[in-house]
C-alpha cells in the first residue's frame, strides 16, 4: 500500500487504498505563510554557506556546513533555517533518512507551532511507508501524534505502519485512538476508518474488536452491520444457548437477519428453550423472506420438529405464571408473550420473576429491557438495560445501541 510520492521539494501525502486520505505538503509546513524568517548576525554567514551548498547541490558538503552553522546558532530562528536547509537538501538527495534528521532539527528548535511540526512527521512517516522501512515508518506517525494529539490521521496512519509490520493488535489500538480522538473533537468517524478497525481488531482476536464493533453499529446502522457486529461478538465470546438467542432476538428485531442459517439457528436456539411459539416464528419469517425454501432438507429438523409440537396459547402462559416456582420459569413464560407480541405482559412477568429467589436479576432486566424496545418505551427500555451486570452486559449494551437508535 503506498500512501504519498515525494517530489524534490515537497511531501505530499495522498494515502492511495488506505482508510482515510490523507494531503500534506511539507513544504508548506516548514514556515509560516507571508513570514520572513530572519538569522542572527553571528550565524548569518555559517547560514548563508549552508545555503550556498544546498543550493549548488553540493550534497557531499551539507553536513560539514550544517556542523559548522548549527555551532554557531543563538536563536530559535538560527536553529529553524538551519533545520530547513538540512531538509531542503534531504528532498533534493531523496535522503529519507535525512528528512528524520532535518525535521528533527526543525522540531527542536522551538520556531513551528506543534500542528506544523505534526504534519512534517505525518509527510515523513508516509515518505518511509512508501520505501516500505515500517519501524521508521512508525516512528515518525508516533512522533506527529505526540506533536499534536488532534491530529487523527497520524493515529490512522501509525496503524497502517505497526499493521504492515503485522502488528495486528497495537494497529487495532491506534486505530481506535484515531476514532477516540475524533469523537472527541465532535467528529463522526469515517465508517471506513470504523470498518478497518473492527477488521483487524477482530483478525488479532483482540477484545476490542467487540468494543469497535459495537461503536461501528451504533454510528452507522444497517443490516449488514448489524449483522456482522454481533457476528463478532458471537465468535469472540461463545455465549451460552440463551446469549445467543438474546442476540438472534435483536438480529430479528432490527431487521438484520440476512441468512437463511441465522432465521434457522434463531428458530432453532428459541426450540432448545422449548419455546416452539416464538421458533415459529423465526421459521415464518425466514419463509417470509424467501429465504427459507421449507422443503429443503437443510431445513427439515426444524421444518417437521414444529409441525410436531403444541404452541402455547395465552391462556396456557397465564396458568403457568400462576403455578411457576421460580424465576427462571417465570422468564421463560414472558419469553412467550414477548413471541406472541404481546410485551406488555412480558414485562409483568419478567418483573415477577424478579421477586423470586435464586432469579438471575441479569437475565430478567434484559429481558425486561428487550421487551420495553420492542413497545417503544426508549426510557424503560434503557433504565432496564442499563441495569444488567455480568456476563449479559455486553449483550445489554448491544439492545441499548439499538433503543438509542430509534429516536
Amino acid at each position: 500500500m503506498k500512501l504519498i510520492t515525494t517530489t524534490a521539494l515537497a511531501l505530499v501525502a495522498a494515502v492511495a487504498a488506505a482508510p482515510a486520505a490523507a494531503q500534506t505538503n511539507a513544504a508548506q509546513a516548514q514556515q509560516p505563510a507571508q513570514q520572513k524568517v530572519t538569522p542572527s548576525k553571528k550565524a548569518l554567514k555559517a547560514i548563508q554557506e549552508l545555503n550556498d551548498a544546498v543550493t549548488k547541490n553540493d550534497f557531499a558538503g551539507v553536513p560539514a556546513k550544517v556542523a559548522a552553522a548549527q555551532a554557531v546558532a543563538s536563536t530559535k530562528e538560527d536553529r529553524y533555517l538551519i533545520g530547513q536547509l538540512q531538509l531542503k537538501a534531504a528532498l533534493a538527495a531523496k535522503d529519507n533518512a535525512g528528512m528524520a534528521a532535518a525535521i528533527d532539527n526543525v522540531a527542536a528548535s522551538g520556531y513551528l507551532d506543534p500542528s506544523k511540526i505534526s504534519e512534517l512527521y505525518l509527510s515523513l512517516g508516509s515518505a518511509f511507508y512508501n520505501e516500505k522501512s515500517y519501524p521508521q515508518a512508525q516512528a515518525a506517525f508516533q512522533k506527529a501524534a505526540a506533536a499534536n494529539p488532534n491530529n487523527t490521521e497520524a493515529a490512522t496512519l501509525l496503524g497502517e505502519a505497526l499493521l504492515a509490520q503485522g502488528q495486528k493488535a497495537q494497529a487495532a489500538a491506534a486505530f481506535q485512538r484515531a476514532i477516540q480522538a475524533r469523537i472527541a473533537a465532535g467528529q463522526k468517524p469515517d465508517e471506513a476508518l470504523m470498518k478497518r478497525a473492527v477488521a483487524v481488531a477482530y483478525a488479532a482476536q483482540s477484545p476490542t474488536a467487540v468494543e469497535l464493533a459495537r461503536q461501528w453499529v451504533t454510528d452507522y446502522p444497517s443490516p449488514s452491520s448489524w449483522s456482522d457486529s454481533i457476528a463478532i461478538y458471537r465468535n469472540l465470546n461463545h455465549p451460552d444457548t440463551e446469549g445467543t438467542l438474546d442476540l438472534l432476538r435483536l438480529l430479528h428485531t432490527a431487521g438484520a437477519i440476512k441468512s437463511a442459517g441465522e432465521y434457522a439457528n434463531y428458530a432453532r436456539a428459541a426450540a432448545e428453550q422449548n419455546n416452539f411459539n416464538e421458533a415459529q416464528v423465526a421459521l415464518d419469517a425466514g419463509i417470509a423472506a424467501k429465504l427459507i425454501n421449507p422443503s429443503s432438507p437443510d431445513y427439515k429438523d426444524i421444518v417437521e420438529g414444529l409441525k410436531a409440537k403444541s404452541k402455547a396459547t395465552a391462556a396456557d402462559l397465564e396458568a403457568a405464571a400462576k403455578a411457576a416456582q421460580t424465576g427462571t420459569a417465570l422468564i421463560h413464560i414472558g419469553d412467550r408473550y414477548a413471541a406472541m407480541g404481546n410485551n406488555a405482559k412480558a414485562v409483568e412477568v419478567y418483573k415477577m420473576a424478579l421477586n423470586k429467589p435464586g432469579t438471575d436479576a441479569a437475565v430478567a432486566n434484559l429481558h425486561i429491557g428487550m421487551a420495553l424496545a420492542r413497545s417503544g418505551d426508549k426510557a424503560g427500555a434503557t433504565a432496564a438495560l442499563n441495569a444488567v451486570t455480568g456476563s449479559r452486559a455486553d449483550i445489554a449494551k448491544y439492545w441499548l445501541a439499538y433503543v438509542n437508535q430509534k429516536g
